[in-house]
């Protein structure tokens, strides 16, 4: 089968339709996965799409396939990615969800879990393998049922949320899935909501559903200056991030929602370890500390943090790019409209939400920069500048994923996309000098090894 190398990413397959993902693609990732899953004792998977206007045929193709390798499908039909999780944590325990995630509306790519872990790496590069080979092995026997998750996820997550008071809030879906579901949620944990942008359109005609981005979450501010709302929520595309914005229209970025979030579950679970990525903010660390937990710096990409949550049976876990894992009265998935109301519900114990919500630690920052490079060029440079990186004390380095350096006054970060052919930068300081002083040393290095180094914000 010929297939497309650049499609297999590092944690799902995705690309553009139809040119690099089409049906027959999609048919045979169903052929492939449902082999390997069939070799592993998991005879049921679950099947889910997001809003995209090629997941109906594209979800088909992939059910056809898993069909054919003797696998019985559970068709959970159009949900977010998290809500497909919970059919493969509940239902079942391996699931494929047909989603572009926040990339541009003609994307369409495979979310796929395993026997309850998030599959990426050489997993994927297996599925390509046998994909390529056509070494499927095929079985009658297989079948689809579909089933509605929706009122068992709602309740599920009605039954663990308690609002001290209720709230009136903003809710921007931004014509992604999440449209379908996080509006009722909020409503049935006991908020007053106004939906901006809930109808399920793939054309996404008001903005892209990518809440890591400001211009993306200007419709939301303005609602919280023309209403009475206390505070704003968007989502991504497919529904497993959050944004949050207050009413003085700040966006409390994801680490710092993190730090909230640990003081919360550290209050149930003294000493639990708290896992996060290496873009997370300098104050996020002594923050976890101070409520009685262990931080662990690790890796970034959603798979590997999970990964690492399981490793060391951590209650809670967090990603910069908005992906957060609650373990703790949950299961462990990144799930959007869950951490919603979570934050929802520590807030909601304070008059004045926020107040709690600005008072969280903050830096200065850049946003994420990056450089583009030839393909396989980042993890050669980022190696070539880990070599020549000799900071002096009390600067610490870190090589978990590329070169982070820490002062006391603030961090630098390159590392290698696991995505995308760039490199990835962020910087962090106490104060705008330490800032500057720090995004001079770090680029500075960098030149020493990529003189023609151009720097762009990132398109994540």
């Amino acid at each position: 089968m010929k297939v497309t190398a650049s499609i297999y990413k590092a944690y799902d397959i995705r690309g553009v339709v139809p040119s690099t993902v089409t049906e027959e693609v999609a048919e045979g990732i169903g052929k492939a996965f449902g082999s390997i899953a069939m070799a592993n004792g998991e005879r049921s998977v679950a099947v889910g799409r997001d809003g995209r206007l090629s997941g109906p045929s594209l979800s088909a193709a992939l059910v056809r396939g898993l069909v054919a390798a003797g696998v019985d499908v559970i068709d959970v039909g159009c949900v977010t990615t998290p809500m497909l999780y919970f059919a493969a944590t509940t239902l079942c325990t391996s699931g494929i969800q047909v989603t572009g995630s926040h990339n541009p509306k003609d994307y369409n790519g495979f979310k796929m879990v395993m026997a309850g872990r998030a599959i990426y790496g050489d997993d994927i590069q297996a599925i390509r393998t046998m994909m390529e080979d056509e070494s499927w092995m095929l079985k009658s026997g297989g079948s689809v049922r579909s089933v509605d998750v929706t009122l068992t996820y709602r309740e599920r997550i009605v039954s663990d949320i308690r609002l001290a008071r209720p709230l009136k809030i903003v809710v921007d879906c931004g014509n992604g899935i999440a449209g379908a579901s996080a509006p009722d949620i909020f409503r049935a944990i006991g908020c007053e909501v106004i939906e901006l942008f809930s109808e399920v359109d793939g054309n996404f005609p008001n903005h892209h559903p990518d809440p890591s981005k400001p211009e993306n979450l200007r419709d939301l501010m303005a609602a919280l200056k023309s209403t009475d709302a206390e505070l704003g929520l968007a989502f991504d595309g497919d529904g497993d991030r959050l944004g949050i914005v207050t009413k003085q229209g700040n966006n409390i970025y994801p680490d710092r929602q993190m730090i909230l979030f640990a003081r919360d579950v550290l209050s149930r679970v003294p000493g639990g370890q708290i896992v996060f990525d290496v873009k997370c903010s300098q104050r996020l660390a002594p923050a976890i500390e101070a409520a009685g937990g262990k931080p662990v710096m690790y890796r970034t990409g959603h798979s590997l943090i999970k990964a690492k949550m399981k490793e060391l049976n951590s209650p809670l876990g967090g990603e910069m790019s908005g992906h957060i894992f609650f373990k703790e009265r949950w299961y462990g998935f990144d799930d959007g409209t869950y951490a919603g109301c979570r934050l929802l519900e520590i807030v909601s114990r304070s008059p004045d939400a926020n107040a709690v919500l600005d008072a969280l630690p903050t830096s200065f920052s850049t946003p994420e920069m990056n450089v583009r490079c030839a393909e396989g060029e980042p993890p050669v440079v980022v190696a070539q500048v880990v070599a020549l990186a000799k900071f002096a004390s009390p600067a610490l380095i870190n090589t978990i994923d590329g070169l982070r350096v820490d002062w006391p006054d603030g961090f630098g970060l390159l590392r290698s996309s696991n995505t995308t052919p760039v490199l990835v930068l962020r910087f962090e300081g106490h104060t705008p000098e330490a800032l500057h002083r720090i995004q001079h040393d770090m680029t500075a290095l960098l030149r020493q090894v990529k003189p023609d180094a151009k720097f762009e914000e990132a398109a994540h």
